[in-house]
């Protein structure tokens, strides 16, 4: 492995040691529940994840500590929620040829496993789906979760990847989903070699709708120390960061797991994130076209992350 994706897997893992843990914005400060969010065809809606130096959710903030801004300009925030919530989760597993190998398979349905087990019946739903050339539905939206365990003998690796198309049309239908926070899991090797739509549409398709993509990274064996034998297999630094670019562009995250603590840790932080977000909404543009957009926070020593912008009028993601 070279040196940069040694960095770039280095500070995943240091940022896991904190995994779950929640802090509130002021100790001892009782949570404020905010329940002021409304939907209307002009009001734009971004979720956002704020965390502390050592990377937990940070919760107590309220709208007035929130700077929002659109085309480089400062925009009012008219709604805004910070309650946790329901959560609906597309579970999306890579079953390419490429699974195959190093027992890759085997560690994703692991993964998979550790996190339908954080799905909280009733309050939340999850569905499991699986790609190589196409998707597949494996199990339908569900809030019983432990429904969907027994149909992870299902996850067959086989075939070409379209990674990408794969995660743009797992985005699409969950704008329709009535919980408010919503997000497509990915659990993969990382490599594609059958899509035709490139990385950076994927994320303009999941942002317009709100969707942050997390990516679970499955690390076993040989592709711990750099790879396995076969070089057409081999997970260079330019997929990595490719894969690490849209969950970022959406306002997700990456991880890479293998071993249990680490599966068993990533799990249980992308659902408390999700649960945890704020949900931030403002005025839609009445200029047709793409609207970058910022978030920031008045306290200091804190970070958000959040999708980078917005469409109005005719989009990549609209078929």
């Amino acid at each position: 492995m070279r040196r940069g994706a040694i960095a770039v897997l280095s500070l995943f893992m240091a940022g896991l040691s904190s995994a779950g843990d929640l802090v509130s914005a002021q100790a001892g400060q009782a949570l404020p529940v905010k329940t002021t969010f409304r939907s209307g065809v002009d009001l734009v809606r971004v979720s956002a994840t704020v965390r502390d130096q050592r990377g937990r959710p940070v919760l107590g903030l309220t709208r007035h500590d929130f700077q929002l801004n659109v085309n480089g300009e400062r925009v009012p925030i008219l709604a805004f929620q910070s309650d946790a919530s329901g959560v609906s989760l597309a579970v999306l597993v890579d079953s390419s040829g490429s699974m195959k190998l190093a027992g890759r398979m085997a560690a994703a349905r692991d993964i998979v496993g550790h996190v339908v087990r954080w799905v909280e019946p009733g309050r939340d739903e999850v569905a499991l789906l699986s790609f190589d050339r196409n998707l597949r539905t494996v199990h339908p939206f569900t809030s019983d979760p432990l429904s969907v365990l027994p149909h992870l003998d299902a996850l067959q690796p086989y075939g070409m990847t379209s990674l990408y198309d794969a995660i743009a049309e797992a985005a699409r239908p969950l704008t329709g989903r009535q919980r408010p926070r919503r997000a497509v899991l990915v659990v993969t090797d990382g490599i594609d070699n059958g899509s035709e739509l490139t990385p950076p549409e994927v994320s303009r398709i999941a942002s317009e709708i709100d969707v942050p993509v997390y990516v679970v990274a499955v690390r076993v064996g040989a592709d711990r120390i750099g790879g396995v034998p076969d070089e057409t297999t081999v997970i260079d630094d330019a997929s990595q960061a490719t894969l690490l670019d849209l969950a970022a562009w959406t306002g997700g995250d990456a991880f890479f797991a293998g071993s249990p603590s680490e599966t068993s840790q990533v799990a249980r932080r992308i659902l408390a994130e999700l649960r945890h977000q704020y949900l931030i909404g403002f005025q839609a543009s009445a200029r047709t076209g793409w609207h970058p957009l910022s978030i920031g926070v008045r306290k200091k020593n804190l970070s958000v992350r959040a999708r980078g912008g917005y469409v109005t009028g005719p989009s990549v993601g609209s078929q």
